[in-house]
């Protein structure tokens, strides 16, 4: 994918709405958890990034940004399959 038609992606609002993941993360700026620009920007030459990233939304898992971990699915909305844990990750990771 190149990186314009990663911008190009919008967001998965019916997902997003779903795993409550604005309750600790907004697009631009640092809230409860980093903003997804920053997880974008952190994990731009990552190439393994988007696996690690759509696990740790699959399961949860230990805080990689201050104290925070990510709640486990059933915290979140639910159990989330692995094409809609890739759909959200790629949306992120095009910030």
């Amino acid at each position: 994918m190149t990186s314009g038609e990663a911008q190009a992606q919008s967001e998965p609002t019916a997902l997003v709405d779903q795993q409550h993941c604005m309750f600790c993360h907004t697009v631009d700026a640092p809230f409860l958890a980093p903003s997804f620009q920053q997880i974008a920007a952190r994990y731009h030459n990552n190439p393994e990034a988007s696996v690690m990233l759509e696990q740790k939304l699959r399961v949860g898992g230990k805080a990689h940004w201050g104290d925070m971990s990510m709640p486990l699915p059933a915290d979140r909305g639910g159990p989330l399959s692995q094409e809609d844990a890739h759909t959200l990750i790629q949306w992120v990771l095009s910030q």
